[in-house]
């Protein structure tokens, strides 16, 4: 019985530590503690065993939860502090829900002028210019108006891109004409002037139609009109006057008073070509 009572007052103890350092209660004598219950755990001289009874009493009670609620099982986080963390989270999800509804509900009662954003207006594409046709004439812009126009951009030392979209630019003009009778009026505007002269530009349209228009001029001319069209040009690989230029392949559609219509970019054909511009001028003409 003497051995079985040791055993379990040290067993007590054990248990009291581990729980004291778990909620995080401040240490006491446990010297003195021990040498109590040790007293406490032998039997009373009164009736009934009362001194065994007080001592079990007092281990339980001691290894109780701190004061201000029950600890979480698997942390040390309070009941308390577990409700106020959702009351929390809770009451942000109502506030951005409230400000979302909110705010979509000022969107309905805006005026539509408000509503419509930047979609509303034209494209900044086109602008005033003024440059030197191939027949060395000074053009403007103003020179194009009361005729559709594709304008294309590029150079007449491209060796492959070049040529091929001003030849899809010829065959479209003629299929135009023959769907719906308009001459669109197909135009070249170099982005190499340092090489593309007035009589390099002359011998190179001659290959492609006889009324394609092709324009040149300053540095300065150059890079005006295409910052007008948003261009993007730049030469590479040069060696000396040997070297090509990187350039945007876009074909624009100008209508009657030279206002910008649309773009065409490589990926259409001669037929798509065709077709896109047919659309566009049927579309005008129903204004």
């Amino acid at each position: 019985m003497a051995t079985i009572l040791r055993q379990l007052r040290t067993k007590g103890l054990k248990t009291l530590l581990n729980r004291t350092k778990f909620y995080g209660v401040a240490p006491r004598n446990f010297a003195a503690e021990s040498r109590w219950l040790s007293s406490a755990s032998k039997p009373s001289s009164a009736p009934g065993g009362a001194g065994a009874t007080t001592g079990r009493k007092l281990l339980t009670d001691t290894a109780g939860p701190p004061p201000g609620g029950r600890a979480v099982r698997g942390g040390p986080v309070s009941w308390a502090s577990l409700g106020l963390l959702v009351v929390t989270g809770v009451g942000l999800i109502t506030y951005y829900d409230r400000e979302k509804k909110r705010r979509i509900e000022d969107l309905k009662q805006a005026p539509p002028e408000a509503k419509a954003g930047p979609s509303v207006g034209k494209a900044a594409i086109g602008g005033p210019f003024k440059l030197l046709n191939h027949e060395g004439k000074v053009v403007t812009d103003r020179d194009f108006v009361g005729n559709w126009t594709l304008i294309y951009f590029g150079f007449t030392f491209c060796p492959d891109i070049c040529p091929d979209e001003l030849t899809k630019l010829a065959e479209a003009v003629d299929q135009i004409e023959k769907k719906i009778g308009v001459q669109v009026v197909p135009v070249f505007i170099s982005i190499d002037p340092e090489r593309d002269t007035v009589e390099q530009v002359r011998e190179y349209l001659k290959e492609f139609h006889p009324r394609l228009v092709g324009l040149t001029g300053s540095v300065n001319d150059i890079r005006q009109v295409a910052r007008e069209y948003r261009v993007y040009y730049m030469k590479t690989e040069e060696e000396g006057t040997d070297y090509l230029v990187d350039h945007s392949i876009i074909m624009y559609l100008m209508d009657p008073n030279m206002d910008f219509v649309k773009f065409f970019g490589k990926n259409y054909n001669a037929d798509g070509l065709t077709d896109g511009v047919v659309e566009e001028i049927q579309k005008y003409g129903k204004k």
